[in-house]
């Protein structure tokens, strides 16, 4: 199968990952979504159709702290606010949905730096 573009290719990986991957209110899906300028995360359940907490470079609490929200250090920043948001909730598992992206850069500095403060997947 030929891909006009990077995205193209990205839309379907991501396409084939949402079929095996499904979250709920005890353990929401992590789905997350980065532009060149910011990266955009947010647990959700599935079954209800429902964003149980959101995190992203524009955030209030980040955009002092953040002078460029396309790097691995704000990327890390979002992936620890997340954590912390969901363990207020007193969830600490999830499904990670890296949204097609490689594992790789922002989207690793995300993950690693919410499995430090204490989520699960």
């Amino acid at each position: 199968m030929r891909f006009k573009s990077t995205n193209e290719r990205r839309l379907h990986v991501k396409k084939k990952i949402r079929k095996k991957i499904n979250g709920n209110a005890t353990c929401p899906r992590l789905a997350i979504y980065k532009s060149l300028n910011h990266i955009y995360v947010q647990a959700i359940d599935d079954r209800q159709g429902v964003t149980l907490a959101a995190a992203s470079t524009l955030d209030g609490n980040l955009k002092e702290k953040v002078k460029f929200g396309g790097n691995v250090e704000a990327a890390k920043l979002v992936g620890s606010l997340i954590a912390e948001r969901l363990l207020e909730k007193k969830i600490d598992t999830v499904v990670f949905d890296r949204g097609g992206y490689v594992y790789h850069g922002r989207i690793k500095a995300l993950a690693d730096a919410a499995r430090e403060k204490g989520l699960k997947f």
